[in-house]
């Protein structure tokens, strides 16, 4: 992010201050941004990347040793139920669809377009 004096305080058109006082304020926000950044940094950045660290850490485990080992568990069990449920619909669906498409099969229709 890019934070620069003339975006925080500007003056409008036609109206300046001095250019010692604009000077000054320049100074002071430059200096005061750049030493709070760094204390902030080093007071909390140190702390956050450590907990982010442990975070990341945390998550890369469960999703290495968990999560990737049930997907796949759950993969196998799944086509097992799968094959068992393929045969059940070959055994009991596949008889009644094709006596019906027997049934059905002499049927003919017919249209006529009357004017």
């Amino acid at each position: 992010l890019q934070v620069d004096f003339e975006d925080i305080i500007a003056e409008p058109a036609g109206t300046y201050s001095f250019d010692g006082v604009w000077k000054a304020s320049f100074t002071t926000f430059t200096v005061t941004k750049y030493w709070v950044y760094r204390l902030l940094t080093a007071l909390v950045g140190i702390p956050l990347a450590l907990i982010w660290g442990i975070f990341f850490a945390i998550l890369s485990f469960l999703h290495i040793w968990a999560v990737v080992p049930c997907v796949k568990s759950y993969l196998i069990e799944i086509h097992c139920v799968s094959r068992v449920y393929s045969i059940c619909v070959h055994t009991f669906c596949d008889p009644l669809f094709e006596a019906m498409g027997k049934c059905l099969s002499s049927i003919r229709i017919s249209t006529t377009k009357e004017v």
